[in-house]
Formats: C-alpha cells, structure tokens, sequence
C-alpha cells in the first residue's frame, strides 16, 4: 500500500503521541503485573508481540491483503523490529526488580538520546545551548540512577540499554515516515519479533491460573498493537525531536500506575532527577519550537 506523505501538523503529532504514550504505559504496567505474578519474562514479550501481530493483522491484511507485507526498505524495518524488541526485553526485566517510576524516569532521557541520533542519522543540527541542555539531561539521569549510591541497582542498566534501543527505534520511525504505511511497519515490527520470540515463550510457558492473569495477558498485546499504530501516525505530522519531550507526560501515567496498581511512589530523589530531565527537554523542545517557527517565518516571507 502506498504509505501517506508526510504533512507538517505538530499539534496533531503531539496529540497522537499523547495517547500512544498512554498505551506505552499499560504495556509496562500489564507486563509488571503478570511478571510479578509469577509468569516468565521472554514469556510475557512474546505475548505481547503476538498479541500486537494478531490485532495488527485483523486491522490491515483484510483492507490491504498481502500487500501490507511489502516494505519499501526491508532493512531499516528489520533494523527497526530488531530494536523495539531489544528494547522490551531490557525493559520487561528491569520492571521485574524496579519500580516503574523509576523505569519511567530513565526513559525520560531518550529526547537528549533522541536528539544526539537525529544529529547523527537524520542530518539535524543543534547548537550549543541545546548541547548544555543535553548535559544538564544527562546530569539528572545520573542523580536517578545514583551508580555512586547504595540505592543502585544492578537492573538499572537494563533499563538504561532498553533507552538506547527504544530511542533508536523512534529516530528509524521517524526516518520511515512518508517511506513505509503504518501497516507495513507494524505486522514487520510484531510479526519479526513473534516469529523469533516463539520458541523461547513456548519453552518456559507457565499457564495463567486466574481469569484476571488472562485478561491482562491479551490485553498487552492490544495495548501493543495501538501505541505503536499512534506513534508512527505522530511521526508522519512532526519531527522526531518535537515529539520527543512529550514523553514527559508519563511521568502523570506512571506515578499514578505505580501508586494505583502497585501502591509505590516516587521518592524524592527520583523525583528531582526527573524534574532536572524534564527541564532539559523542555527546553530542547522550546528551541525546536523556536527553530520550526523561525524556518515558517522565513519560507512564507519568500512565497511573498
């Protein structure tokens, strides 16, 4: 299927990444769920792979049929599936021994990561104000994580690896825009990571014992399958960089995830490291911002 071209709407962008960002946050909360419970990890991500390829597939292969299987570049969707899975798996197992604020709090550096990869694969150039954010960003992850502290923990550096991957993924999102439908990227995402993930999820299958296990285990999968489908939506109306800043709403998400569901609250040093994260990219993306308005300033001046 012919993927739509890209249009210059940040708002819609944000929207969208908004809600995809909201279902991000059911993934971690069901997986955290159902791992402590007692099923296995790679157990868990299969699940919510196939459950993402499954709805996918009912979603796109009856309108677009086989065709919805072609991709336009091959290797940036298996580089891309590749990834998004790394990512889940590291993140999936650091949930299993941090609280998801936490988890939440170091993924909140993937705009200064974001922005670093954007530079070096998508041509984007920053300055140096945008650099010192980059470093004030990275200072804030440092006081999360507290490799210094006796409140470290070993799983944090699966967490930190699970943000190089999930940044990389959305820097490829973004570089697929315009090139892929979002049906190509999402049976190739899903579909890559079921077929590799199905042994493994086989092998150490445990059954779910309650009809609650059941309904969260098929619901992550949907959960899946809609927060990626929003995302790559956002991608095709605003840049990398601009939607990066809003993961930052997760912090609302997560706080209350973790509160609700597992009855945990952020301490106060998470919480300040947070607030030193969130002030960088908030201030990476008021200069995006600044720079988008700047570049409309001057195309319209020179239609004129």
């Amino acid at each position: 299927m012919q993927p739509k071209a890209r249009e210059d709407n940040p708002m819609l962008g944000l929207g969208l990444m908004c809600a995809a960002l909201a279902m991000f946050t059911s993934i971690d909360t069901s997986a955290k769920w159902l791992i402590l419970s007692g099923l296995p990890i790679l157990q868990v991500v299969f699940v919510r792979y196939a459950g993402h390829f499954i709805a996918s597939s009912l979603a796109f292969i009856p309108r677009e049929g086989i065709e919805a299987f072609q991709s336009n570049a091959p290797r940036l969707q298996l580089l891309r599936a590749v990834v998004l899975l790394a990512s889940t798996v590291f993140n999936f197992a650091a949930l299993k021994y941090l609280p998801i604020t936490i988890t939440t709090a170091i993924y909140f550096a993937s705009p200064i990561i974001i922005t670093i990869l954007s530079v070096l694969f998508l041509g984007e150039r920053i300055g140096a104000r945008r650099v010192a954010a980059i470093l004030v960003g990275f200072a804030g992850v440092m006081v999360v994580v507290q490799p210094w502290g006796a409140a470290f923990h070993p799983a944090m550096a699966l967490s930190l690896c699970g943000l190089l991957c999930a940044a990389t993924y959305f820097v490829i999102t973004r570089r697929l825009a315009g090139v892929e439908s979002n049906s190509t990227s999402q049976l190739w995402a899903s579909g890559l990571a079921t077929l590799v993930l199905a042994p493994f999820g086989v092998m150490v299958w445990v059954w779910p014992q309650t009809g609650t296990e059941w309904a969260v285990l098929c619901m992550i999968g949907v959960f899946g399958a809609a927060g990626h489908g929003i995302a790559v939506a956002a991608h095709r109306f605003a840049d990398a960089s601009s939607l990066a800043p809003m993961t930052y709403i997760q912090v609302i998400y997560a706080t209350a995830s973790g509160f609700f569901i597992f009855g945990n609250l952020p301490t106060w040093v998470t919480a300040f490291g947070t607030t030193i994260i969130i002030a960088s990219g908030v201030y990476i993306w008021r200069r995006e911002r600044a720079l988008m308005l700047q570049r409309r300033r001057v195309e319209a001046a020179a239609l004129t």
